[in-house]
């Protein structure tokens, strides 16, 4: 753990006295979504310290063009940025002739933040003295609504202390904003036009190359002594891309002054005007007045966390965490346009770039099909099946394949690969067994299997047709071998036969010949739409089934345990506990080269294997590669934490479970691997989730049945959850004593605890 100064809440996220030093963190961990935009926690007033500012509007980016030392054949042209978008929360303050900025300030005093998961809204308040003498106290409310996803508001409260002051309010929208993580440091809007009425205004600017248009808009009004005033700005200040307005109050000592700002985008994705768009969104919030929409905003989230709870009773800190983790996928992506997926940073910084990762699949899938209905998972597996043709391309152009096979990107915006470290794009190919699993998943939670022969099947072959090529035969060890790759453990690079990799490759191949065969059964029709369009022989699949019935894993009989790869016991084979505390992180402390030669493994790889497969081996095989990976893993890849505390559940390593998950629960809160600056790890929370589900829960599917093996840690008196299992909400409430469930249905559900059989009949 390297911060602490997150408070113990169960429903909140609060931050005590004012510190410099945390201030960007803290922009991060209070960041604020609604699944159509989000913002990190910046002032709305000016700032003059180190601060990262940062909104985002889903599914707006910008195409920055890739920047390496040599060009190789094959590298993606450009590096698919999250944009930064135009700035609506601006309110800058003058107070008695000087501009108001916490940097400036003689004192700060009472500084608190608050994020209030439960109803969905952001606080800061303190008491300043400027360099002037005058003392105020500041109280601001903001939240991003859900029900009105294109609308934020913003009241902003000042009282003078201890003299009466003349305030003036600058609140303002700006499009000439910059990405902190530009390549070459060009701006990415174009500014349009610039439009005022009364006291709304409306910025429009496009995106370079892509050409997203987005009217940025705000209305004001002044508040005094708890009354709405009748007030127009006294004066504008109009840019080609930034729109100032300026509001003066007299306001005396121990009165309260306000303006409440209404701000937010209206985009071309959704809109042909948007401004005319813009200036009904405005309407549409006026109407409902700052009151009513802030009930809406406590409403929908109580309506989320509904059936997205999790309760932990007797520990705050585990209670704050996985609550956290919650909010943030939930404000990240709420499952309504299967044009958006889940991005690493979700609204709360620009690092990794990108909206697409395996992530989604590998961890988030899950997350989405038990707590919203299955509709919301299946748009994210449309998500990649509208874009095969792109991962088909980018087989051939990039790779050379052929015949349809299909590499999804490991970065993407719109099915291309933008994701420009040539060790990861053309490597970490072990991506497309996730896409594929996800499909498995889906149907085995679900039970709905008409997704395959509608959209899966066609991912499934292409998927199938990309191991099929990319296996290479070892006439000396008379194997199938896939050479040349990354696994999930991104500390190697370049390695011969990764264990995952060939496994789960081994795997789509099995699975998608498995679905070819039950389609040609059961879908007749599809059968034959999907072949004839493909082109699949059956000579074609027995050339893969050689490859998949043969495929080479590396493993040491001596030790029982498969290597992650070829030569991985060559190493110098030092365990992380008889590492120097010093050296970690090592991403941040060594050399790449030091690094790649070390033993050390940034995430679960071969144990991501057993995740994904835990029926394919034994309890033993798990153990025994269990306790010899785990010494090895440093951790260092947000996704990490998670697979070794539901693997150590399942083998009642219970101390080690409750602490690896604390370790995801809290990555973030905590600052585990001092990054969180840069914004959160939005898709490792899912893993979160699962960590509790999967991991203590023990929940399983099974022969279309809920399996439980429910564990709890000492440090917990009982935990809750809530699934919904085809269309079925069943609670599960796991204590010292014993297992309970409730069951919200329409029919009796038989679920197994420890393989015993327990009828659970509907509540009502």
């Amino acid at each position: 753990m390297n911060q602490d100064y997150i408070k113990p809440d169960n429903w909140s996220i609060i931050e005590e006295g004012f510190d410099r030093e945390r201030v960007k963190s803290s922009e991060s961990l209070f960041s604020i979504g609604n699944g159509a935009m989000g913002q990190r926690a910046n002032f709305e007033e000016n700032y003059s310290a180190e601060t990262f500012q940062g909104s985002y509007i889903a599914g707006i980016y910008y195409p920055d063009k890739t920047k390496v030392g040599w060009w190789k054949n094959g590298y993606p042209k450009y590096f698919a940025k999250v944009l930064n978008a135009p700035n609506w929360i601006g309110i800058n303050v003058e107070i008695n002739g000087e501009d108001f900025d916490l940097n400036n300030c003689t004192q700060v005093s009472n500084f608190r933040r608050e994020l209030n998961m439960k109803e969905g809204w952001y606080q800061r308040s303190f008491e300043a003295t400027l360099k002037n003498g005058t003392e105020i106290a500041v109280d601001i409310k903001r939240f991003l609504s859900l029900d009105l996803d294109e609308v934020g508001v913003i009241y902003y409260e000042i009282t003078p202390l201890n003299k009466d002051a003349k305030i003036i309010y600058k609140p303002y929208i700006d499009a000439g904003v910059t990405n902190e993580d530009a390549n070459w440091e060009e701006k990415f809007w174009e500014p349009l036009d610039v439009k005022k009425s009364g006291n709304e205004a409306f910025v429009t600017a496009q995106t370079f190359k892509t050409h997203f248009k987005v009217t940025t808009f705000m209305q004001n009004t002044i508040w005094s002594r708890g009354e709405k005033q009748n007030m127009s700005p006294i004066s504008v200040d109009t840019k080609a891309d930034k729109i100032v307005f300026h509001y003066d109050a007299i306001v005396g000592k121990g009165e309260k002054s306000a303006i409440q700002k209404i701000g937010g985008y209206t985009v071309s994705l959704n809109h042909t005007d948007t401004v005319s768009a813009a200036e009904k969104v405005i309407q549409a919030a006026l109407a409902k007045g700052y009151k009513q929409l802030l009930q809406d905003q406590i409403d929908a989230w109580a309506k989320i966390w509904e059936m997205s709870d999790i309760t932990i009773e007797g520990d705050v800190k585990a209670q704050q965490g996985i609550r956290f983790n919650i909010f943030q996928l939930n404000q990240t992506y709420l499952g309504k346009d299967s044009r958006l997926n889940i991005g690493p940073k979700g609204f709360t910084g620009e690092k990794y770039g990108g909206s697409t990762y395996w992530d989604t699949e590998a961890y988030c899938i899950p997350f989405y099909m038990a707590t919203k209905d299955q509709q919301v998972a299946r748009n994210l597996l449309t998500y990649r099946y509208n874009q095969l043709d792109k991962a088909i391309e980018n087989a051939k152009d990039n790779l050379g394949f052929k015949n349809g096979a299909a590499l999804y990107p490991m970065v993407t915006m719109n099915g291309e690969e933008c994701h420009n470290e040539w060790e990861i794009t053309h490597e970490e190919i072990h991506r497309n067994g996730a896409i594929a699993f996800a499909i498995y998943n889906y149907h085995r939670f679900t039970g709905d299997y008409s997704y395959i022969p509608e959209k899966g099947l066609e991912v499934l072959i292409g998927i199938a047709r990309f191991w099929h090529q990319r296996a290479s035969f070892s006439k000396n060890k008379n194997q199938y071998m896939i050479l040349g790759v990354t696994g999930p453990n991104e500390y190697e690079n370049n390695i011969n036969n990764n264990f995952y990799t060939n496994y789960i490759a081994k795997w789509c191949i099995d699975y998608a010949t498995a679905q070819i065969q039950k389609v040609s059964l059961e879908y007749p029709s599809d059968h034959k739409r999907i072949i004839e369009k493909v082109k699949l022989s059956d000579a074609e699949l027995q050339e893969w089934n050689k490859v998949a019935g043969n495929m080479y894993f590396p493993r040491s009989e001596e030790m029982g345990i498969y290597l992650q790869q070829d030569g991985f016991l060559d190493k110098d084979l030092v365990r992380v506990k008889d590492l120097d505390r010093s050296q970690r992180p090592i991403n941040q402390k060594w050399s790449w080269d030091r690094v790649l030669r070390s033993p050390y493994i940034k995430q679960a790889d071969v144990l991501q294997c057993f995740y994904f497969f835990e029926d394919h081996f034994s309890k033993e095989e798990l153990e025994r590669n269990f306790d010899f990976y785990e010494s090895f893993t440093v951790h260092e890849s947000s996704l990490s934490p998670c697979v070794h505390s539901i693997q150590a559940a399942l083998l009642d390593k219970m101390d080690m479970a409750y602490a690896f998950y604390l370790r995801t629960s809290r990555l973030d809160l905590d600052d585990y691997n001092k990054e969180v600056e840069e914004g959160c790890h939005i898709t490792s929370m899912a893993g979160t989730w699962m960590s509790i589900v999967e991991g203590f829960g023990g929940m399983r599917v099974k022969n279309d049945a809920l399996h439980f093996s429910p564990k709890i840690p000492k440090e917990w008196g009982g935990y809750s959850f809530k699934i919904n299992f085809r269309n079925q909400i069943l609670k599960i409430a796991v204590d010292h004593k014993e297992t309970k469930f409730t069951l919200e249905g329409t029919h009796e559900l038989t679920v197994y605890v420890n393989g015993k059989a327990v009828l659970v009949q509907p509540k009502n």
